[in-house]
């Protein structure tokens, strides 16, 4: 007998949730279910990226979805403060949930704890066992023996302000602030006149955030902005895997052919931590196959993993020289010198698509950081990258 669905989507967090969207466009007559843990899909979570991040044509299917949009963003420094072009956007959570609801309708399950799957079925919490040609495990990341990585930690807060801020655009970085054993920026985007998300942001070795103190942080920081915090709307809280090394054919043979996407297939930006740009590719990627069933699903999947990874192996290094040379407050020296560079390298470096002559340009001159310990932690021979596996 046929199962009854053609495509399970465990999870309905970002990636997933486009693939959903997608599907939908391209391919209404699959039978196509997504199953979400909680009371909506989305989760707490705002989703942002550049303008070049993602092709014209993806800008056109994933457009419901943006809630907000910027001309160009802030960028501070200790010894440098810039305004680079190109628009920012972000996606909301509520905006996410409403759109997938009205897409997905019945089709969409909610308050559905998974409690185990295989490539061609879910069984969920309550014992119920669902079948289909293929499962998508989209339930975020997981951390494997394989992979070797820092973290992107941080608390975010949604203010309503007693006055207007005055802020036209995003601070995508403000690393003028104490940097607390690490390197940590204040991240700001002005939802409206009076609202403002304000996220404390730390690159550390191990996601160990303190939320208190991150408050605290959020705190200080509004008010030597000269903001009234009047009003807490929601708090956000997160760790974005940073990759510094890893194996990753073998992290995908211990997939056992599960197809997986977004963060649980490891697809993400390995600097950035931006997820968003893969999970609209492979979306159009997995709208785009005619065979629906788990072995090319996972096929389509893996070739697209295997491949950023390849592509990836610049942003590691530099990874490794962040968190691996130099004194740990002096960090976002790496980063100003970064934002000093040409703005069109910039936004390719965002993109993931920087050139030959772009990785020449970042490492040419003097290192921000004292050459010997770059090289070792570009090389990955420093003592603490022993549990690390081959490039």
């Amino acid at each position: 007998m046929a199962p009854a669905w053609d495509i399970i989507l465990a999870g309905g967090g970002l990636a997933n949730g486009l693939i959903a969207l997608r599907l939908r466009q391209l391919q209404p007559a699959l039978r196509v279910l997504l199953l979400e843990a909680d009371s909506k899909p989305g989760g707490n979570h705002t989703w942002s990226f550049h303008e070049g991040d993602i092709t014209p044509e993806q800008h056109r299917w994933v457009a419901p979805l943006v809630a907000h949009r910027w001309q160009g963003y802030d960028v501070r420094f200790p010894d440098l403060n810039r305004t680079l072009p190109g628009d920012y956007l972000s996606i909301t959570s509520e905006r996410f949930a409403e759109v997938l609801t009205a897409t997905c309708g019945d089709n969409l399950h909610t308050r559905v704890a998974v409690a185990a799957l295989t490539p061609t079925s879910v069984t969920l919490a309550d014992g119920t066992t669902l079948q289909a040609r293929a499962v998508i495990d989209g339930r975020g990341y997981m951390a494997d023996r394989h992979l070797t990585t820092g973290s992107q930690s941080f608390l975010g807060q949604q203010w309503r302000l007693s006055e207007p801020h005055g802020l036209t655009r995003p601070i995508l970085m403000d690393a003028t602030v104490n940097q607390q054993g690490g390197y940590r920026f204040v991240y700001t985007l002005p939802l409206s006149a009076t609202e403002l998300l304000i996220e404390d942001t730390h690159y550390v070795d191990a996601a160990r955030l303190d939320a208190g103190v991150a408050r605290q942080n959020i705190a200080d920081y509004a008010r030597e902005q000269g903001w009234g915090l009047a009003h807490l709307e929601r708090e956000e809280q997160g760790d974005l895997p940073i990759m510094l090394a890893g194996d990753f054919p073998a992290f995908w043979q211990g997939r056992d052919k599960q197809p997986s996407s977004g963060l649980r297939a490891g697809l993400f930006h390995a600097t950035t931590g931006y997820s968003l740009p893969h999970a609209v590719a492979l979306a159009e990627a997995i709208a785009a196959s005619a065979d629906s069933s788990a072995a090319a699903l996972f096929s389509v999947i893996h070739r697209y993993a295997l491949r950023q990874w390849r592509e990836q192996r610049f942003f590691r290094s530099l990874n490794r020289m962040l968190f691996l040379a130099g004194d740990a407050d002096k960090r976002w020296q790496v980063m100003q010198r970064f934002y000093s560079l040409n703005e069109g390298l910039i936004a390719r470096f965002y993109a993931g698509n920087i050139t030959l002559a772009d990785k020449a340009r970042i490492l040419a001159g003097k290192p921000p950081v004292p050459v010997g310990e770059a090289m070792l932690a570009i090389l990955k021979l420093t003592p603490r990258m022993r549990a690390f596996h081959h490039e």
